[in-house]
């Protein structure tokens, strides 16, 4: 949370104040310039560059230096033209939830939920994606109440905020791991696995999306949370996909795969799949939805579209009483 955060800060300044030296590790620009009297870039292993005084470094020439490309626009709103409804929920309850929530997203939108740590956005999805009480209609169908094998057989798909514990098996290699939930439809006969299809669908998403791996047969915990994430993409990716649910998509990722993931959802608005995410960034909310929902302690507390809201707006809905004492 933000004030565990600026606890973490006071104590590294008490301690940079006693005389300790600090080598801090982060890819969070705001970090680097708010802590930083000095700062080295690494890319793939090596050293770029160092900047031996923090003074009149802009966090963008930073972020170009780590990426070895310009990164303008990446964070750039780009207009939509939403379809009709495509997800809809009426009175979804569960864990987590102070109240039933009733929502909607359209095809070809990208609808954000910000909400402070605790606020129940996890809590959502998962009750959209696991099946507890209330209705999900995926295109005006009604979805079968039934958990996560419905939900996929249905075009709804989910992209936890936990990668490590709920989107990846670790040890199995990253070709299984992406073809985890398409392995039962390239099956032969819906009985004999399908290797030779599995692995031109594994090296095609390997391809088209940039994922950096040894091989195919590497196993996923080796590569970085952003390639573990486009991992997980590329499996829903492999569905006929019309919903898709992001937990945090960006939570733990370097700039440059941030930037390519951005790219990912809008190309699957353009596609007319409706994508619903959650994240606690509000530069991130701003830039990435057409609308947003703000959640507090468990209920929808309002929602607006993004190009009338601001992040002291979305930030007042999002504390409790509104910030009041």
């Amino acid at each position: 949370s933000a004030r565990e955060v600026d606890t973490l800060f006071n104590l590294i300044r008490d301690l940079k104040a006693k005389g300790l030296a600090i080598l801090y590790v982060s890819h969070r620009m705001d970090e680097i310039t708010t802590l930083c009297d000095a700062c080295t870039v690494l890319r793939d292993g090596r050293h770029i560059e160092t900047f031996v005084s923090m003074e009149g470094v802009a966090a963008a020439t930073i972020v170009n230096r780590m990426v070895g490309r310009e990164l303008a626009g990446a964070m750039v709103e780009e207009e939509h033209a939403p379809g009709a409804e495509v997800l809809e929920l009426k009175n979804v309850f569960g864990p987590g939830l102070q109240e039933p929530v009733s929502l909607s997203v359209r095809s070809g939108e990208i609808v954000g939920i910000f909400g402070l740590i605790g606020a129940g956005r996890t809590e959502l999805l998962k009750a959209i994606y696991m099946g507890t009480q209330g209705q999900v209609l995926i295109g005006q169908k009604l979805v079968p109440r039934a958990g996560p094998n419905k939900s996929i057989r249905n075009g709804l798909v989910l992209c936890p905020e936990d990668r490590k514990k709920e989107g990846i098996v670790p040890m199995l290699p990253v070709a299984e791991n992406l073809n985890l939930s398409i392995r039962r439809s390239l099956a032969k006969l819906g009985i004999w696995l399908a290797r030779k299809a599995e692995k031109a669908n594994a090296t095609d998403f390997v391809d088209r999306l940039r994922i950096k791996t040894a091989s195919l047969q590497a196993p996923i915990s080796s590569l970085s949370g952003g390639n573990q994430q486009k991992v997980i993409l590329a499996r829903w990716l492999s569905e006929r996909l019309k919903v898709i649910l992001l937990d945090e998509p960006t939570r733990g990722i370097d700039v440059g795969s941030k930037a390519e993931i951005y790219g990912i959802v809008r190309d699957l608005a353009k596609k007319g799949i409706g994508v619903l995410f959650v994240s606690s960034e509000l530069p991130e909310v701003l830039a990435l939805s057409d609308r947003v929902y703000v959640m507090s302690e468990g209920r929808i507390t309002g929602s607006m579209l993004t190009k009338e809201a601001t992040e002291r707006s979305l930030l007042s809905l999002a504390l409790p009483n509104g910030g009041a004492a």
